[in-house]
């Protein structure tokens, strides 16, 4: 007699996953905090130097775009960014980190471009993938182009979020700080008790604690995503399914939840790219759910924004607003009126029939736009200093 065994009885419960989650976020906000204390240490002369080439708007756009592309995820960019916003020697002014995190929107859809080029030995397939994973470079790619020249003419962006900040952060005469910041100091110790017990300089410890602190954001992020995904990755795929024969609306708001649930817009975009692959989902469809990936993805800033405390607490609340904004107005701008919603679906189209021309130039060219470009940019720019 044969026994069945139950496949999920070795599956961890959901209450386990859930407070596995719980201490992944303490350690990710921890890490967040620490970026502030590392930053501290450094002194201001130095923070400056080290970061005036974000001066420059497009350096600016580069460096984040770089950094997204090198650590594959758009959310540890802009925890690290929120982080450096709201140090108490605010070492990233906030004007120079919104073309950071708009370089990090870029960045993000290097992981579905490299899903899609796994289809390049199957013409028909591939036909049918590089659109959709292209569709979200070219929007963003628009969505830049026209809100990042406004942005530095008006600053329409930062005033809107400056606005939202006032309304959220003083409430009541109350003024915003971390609901977290006697827990954050617990789990800060031992890092600065090593720091003090392994370097005897200020530099040396405030480079200690940056490197430690952007450990721990990238590994609780990482399991963060790994622990969420094999919790819902069936229901993610329900949910992306019913998405394909409901209206543009609901199919960004199931875009958007399950990059929340997920933590991870790369993610969500990526299954799209097999599922087209496979002629189960046509590009017209498969756009509003990456919209949609867009807006969730920047609820990590705001996670990060929990961690912050201090003078400078409500401009990194301000910044996760920018990237809010910003994803809304792109949405906004481009998705509602059918002829400028052609414009990155055309230009998709037509990069994949480029791209069915020669598989050796097409690899070229991803490997130049999301990897040897941006460096280029920052190498020169550092040496122009």
């Amino acid at each position: 007699m044969t026994l069945a065994v139950n496949p999920d009885i070795h599956r961890p419960s959901v209450a386990l996953r859930l407070l596995a989650v719980l201490g992944l976020l303490f350690i990710f906000l921890v890490g967040v905090r620490g970026l502030g204390s590392g930053f501290r240490l450094l002194g201001e002369d130095l923070i400056q130097s080290f970061f005036a080439a974000t001066e420059n708007p497009f350096m600016g756009l580069l460096v984040g775009l770089l950094a997204t592309t090198l650590v594959q995820s758009s959310s540890v960019t802009t925890a690290m960014i929120v982080g450096m916003v709201a140090a108490p020697e605010n070492p990233l002014p906030l004007i120079n980190a919104v073309p950071m995190v708009m370089g990090a929107n870029i960045g993000t859809t290097v992981t579905n471009t490299i899903v899609a080029l796994g289809h390049i030995g199957r013409n028909e397939e591939f036909e049918r993938a590089f659109p959709v994973a292209t569709c979200h470079d070219t929007f963003n790619y628009l969505a830049v182009l026209v809100l990042l020249p406004l942005e530095m003419i008006t600053g329409l962006l930062q005033s809107s979020a400056a606005w939202f900040t006032g309304l959220l952060s003083n409430f009541g005469g109350v003024v915003y700080q971390s609901p977290f910041r006697a827990a954050l100091s617990l789990g800060l110790a031992p890092i600065s008790t090593m720091a003090d017990t392994l370097f005897s300089t200020e530099v040396s410890q405030a480079v200690f604690f940056i490197i430690v602190s952007g450990l721990l954001i990238f590994t609780a992020l990482f399991f963060i995503v790994k622990v969420m995904r094999g919790a819902v990755q069936t229901r993610v795929e329900r949910a992306v399914n019913k998405a394909l024969g409901v209206n543009a609306v609901v199919s960004i708001l199931i875009g958007a939840i399950v990059t929340i649930m997920v933590q991870s817009s790369s993610i969500t975009t990526s299954l799209l790219v097999p599922l087209a692959g496979a002629g189960l989902l046509r590009l017209e469809r498969a756009f509003p759910v990456t919209l949609g990936a867009n807006i969730g993805t920047t609820v990590t800033g705001f996670l990060a924004a929990l961690a912050v405390s201090g003078v400078n607490a409500t401009a990194g609340l301000q910044i996760a607003l920018v990237h809010l904004l910003f994803n809304l107005s792109g949405t906004l701008m481009i998705y509602p009126v059918a002829a400028v919603r052609n414009i990155p679906l055309n230009l998709s189209r037509q990069m994949t029939k480029l791209a069915l021309r020669s598989r050796k130039l097409t690899l070229v060219w991803v490997a130049l736009l999301f990897y040897g470009l941006p460096t280029l940019g920052v190498v020169i720019s550092r040496a122009l200093q």
